[in-house]
């Protein structure tokens, strides 16, 4: 068994897509028109045929209370591994994301938090 898709809500699909491909790096994997909204997935173009990250419309009524507590609490949604957290804290604040946490060093890993702009905090983490 591994991971196949993982979820995050946004509060709008084409800032996210924009954000995560653009910014972040990642590229659109699927899209399909489904209503007012669409199936909308990202991948690590390092791994293209790996866990899709679904670009999730926040209109169910228990998303936003969620996410705004989340966020209100400093917990990231999710998180994303890369190879050097400073390096990419500095390529990200070069390009204007906001942090709500600066390259932090806990034991064997680095940690980053950085604000989605749809609604969500991310860890971006550098495994030892």
């Amino acid at each position: 068994m591994k991971i196949h898709l993982s979820s995050v809500f946004v509060d709008d699909q084409d800032k996210a897509l924009r954000f995560y491909t653009d910014v972040l790096g990642f590229v659109k994997k699927t899209e399909i028109p489904l209503g007012a909204h669409r199936w909308l997935t990202v991948v690590s173009p390092e791994d293209p045929d790996g866990t899709e990250l679904v670009l999730e419309p926040d209109e169910h009524p228990a998303v936003k209370p969620y996410t705004e507590a989340l966020v209100a609490d400093g917990i990231p949604a999710t998180a994303f591994a890369v190879d050097d957290v400073r390096a990419e804290f500095d390529r990200l604040r070069g390009l204007g994301v906001r942090f709500t946490q600066e390259p932090l060093e806990m034991g064997p890993v680095v940690t980053a938090v950085l604000d989605d702009t749809c609604g969500n905090l991310i860890q971006i983490v550098q495994h030892g």
